[in-house]
């Protein structure tokens, strides 16, 4: 998406400098901040496109920016950090971010997380009548019908809602948390089995209907996080 705005808050100097020049040299518009406070200085005065965070910093934690902007715009927010525990890509998942990579990364990795958010930033994940597709899979929400390659595919009232949920959101990590307690409600966000039992019947009802398909490989599990819905070629 060339011509896109980033945010990039960073306090390596040197990182930050590798990273804003490929940016810049791909087409992308970048302004550089070391700290919280020039972030959300840099956040109120020219409300870029992306943010792409390291949590890591000087003055505050990079999760007071994901507040901050989260509880004024859906900018996409794509976390760059050295933490890579599970408890911190969680944290930073739930508080907000879209995306989160962690550090060594490739340049050409960092790229291609921005231009998927920044398409999914584009527009709804649907079309006018409000179906979501992705690839040969189909879910239409004022029927309540989901077809793969135009034939119905039978789901139990919770497999719908997970679908749904994962569907609207492809290809950024959904924690188990928050799929729990979309999907079963906020007395359930500890019970990471139930989720495990409907993504796996899930999985296999989509690969019965398209075996050969993409509907086989829909689901991505993010290991200790939650999942992710991969992009349809072409979306």
């Amino acid at each position: 998406m060339s011509g896109a705005h980033v945010l990039l808050v960073e306090d390596d100097a040197v990182a930050r400098s590798a990273v804003a020049q490929n940016l810049a040299a791909h087409g992308y518009a970048v302004a550089e901040a070391d700290d919280a406070a020039a972030a959300l200085r840099s956040w109120d005065a020219a409300r870029p496109d992306i943010i792409v965070l390291d949590l890591g910093l000087p003055d505050l934690d990079g999760q007071t920016v994901i507040r901050r902007v989260r509880r004024e715009a859906a900018t996409p927010i794509l976390v760059l950090s050295a933490r890579g525990r599970e408890a911190d890509k969680i944290e930073a998942l739930e508080a907000g971010a879209d995306d989160y990579v962690t550090k060594p990364y490739g340049i050409g990795e960092v790229r291609a997380r921005i231009a998927a958010l920044l398409r999914r930033a584009g527009g709804p994940a649907g079309e006018p009548m409000g179906v979501l597709r992705n690839g040969s899979i189909a879910l239409d929400p004022a029927r309540r019908v989901v077809t793969v390659g135009g034939a119905e595919v039978a789901l139990t009232p919770r497999e719908y809602e997970l679908l749904k949920q994962m569907l609207g959101a492809p290809g950024r990590v959904l924690t188990r948390g928050r799929l729990l307690r979309a999907v079963w409600g906020t007395a359930y966000s500890d019970e990471g089995h139930y989720l495990h039992v409907y993504v796996s019947r899930l999985r296999r009802k989509l690969a019965a209907a398209d075996p050969a398909g993409d509907a086989r490989d829909l689901v991505e599990a993010e290991p200790g996080v939650g999942y992710r819905v991969r992009e349809a070629a072409g979306e």
